[in-house]
C-alpha cells in the first residue's frame, strides 16, 4: 500500500484524543489487512496536512505505535509497518486493557455469554480472508 492511500478520519468531536484515533485506525487497518507488513505510512507532515491536524499529534501517534511494536522508523521510508511478534507482552497488555473493559461490562450487567459473542464477532471481522 502506498502511503497516500492510508485513509485516516479524525473525529474532532470525539472525547478520544486525536493521536489515539490515529493509532487505533492504523492498528485496525493492520488487523483488517488493508495495511500490511512493510507498507510505508504517510510522512508526519503529509498526514498532518491531509487530516488537518498538528504534526506533533501525528508524531506522538507514530511514537506510541513504535513503542507498542506496530511500526519501525526508517530513515529512507519513514514510518513502516513492522510488527513486533512478542506475544507474551501483547497478551499482558491485552489483559490489563480487558480488565477495565470487563469491569465496565459487569457494572452494566453484561453477561459472560454476551462478552464472548462480542469477542467472537470482532475477532471474526479481523480474520476474514486470513487463513
Amino acid at each position: 500500500m502506498k502511503s497516500d492511500k492510508v485513509l485516516i478520519e479524525v473525529d474532532f468531536n470525539s472525547d478520544e484524543a486525536i493521536y489515539v484515533q490515529l493509532q487505533n485506525q492504523i492498528i485496525v487497518g493492520i488487523a483488517m489487512d488493508t495495511i500490511r507488513e512493510g507498507d510505508a505510512l504517510p510522512s508526519v507532515r503529509r498526514l498532518a496536512e491531509t487530516a488537518g491536524i498538528n504534526m506533533h499529534t501525528v508524531n506522538k501517534a507514530y511514537t506510541v505505535l513504535k513503542q507498542e511494536g506496530f511500526i519501525r522508523l526508517d530513515k529512507r521510508k519513514g514510518a513502516v509497518i513492522a510488527l513486533d511478534m512478542d506475544k507474551a507482552r501483547t497478551l499482558l497488555q491485552m489483559r490489563e486493557q480487558m480488565r477495565v473493559l470487563l469491569a465496565k461490562g459487569c457494572c452494566k450487567n453484561i453477561s459472560r455469554e454476551e462478552v464472548h459473542a462480542l469477542v467472537d464477532e470482532i475477532f471474526d471481522e479481523y480474520r476474514k480472508g486470513k487463513v
